[in-house]
């Protein structure tokens, strides 16, 4: 059973405390758990405000159909965050 990571790179330049940066990861996280059923987390740079990276885990019985649910998703996160999305990496697993 084929597992899909989705790793996005998230740079806030306005967050100015921990707050703000959270409050713009549980809108992201509640948006896409909502709208696609996948898990979301927030996996590393914890403690800096304006740096976040952000895994989003699905699996499936269909390598192409979560492929193609991923970039929904990506897409989806893309058009959140606009330019605060600095880097993003799809892996099959």
């Amino acid at each position: 059973m084929p597992v899909g990571l989705l790793t996005l790179e998230i740079f806030i330049p306005d967050a100015h405390s921990l707050k703000d940066k959270r409050q713009v990861l549980r809108s992201l996280k509640d948006r896409l758990r909502a709208r696609f059923n996948v898990a979301v987390a927030e996996l590393d740079h914890q403690d800096t405000w304006q740096r976040a990276q952000v895994g989003i885990v699905s699996l499936s019985n269909d390598a192409a159909h979560l492929e193609q649910s991923l970039q929904a998703v990506f897409a989806e996160a893309e058009n959140l965050l606009g330019r605060d999305l600095v880097d993003h990496n799809l892996e099959m697993l």
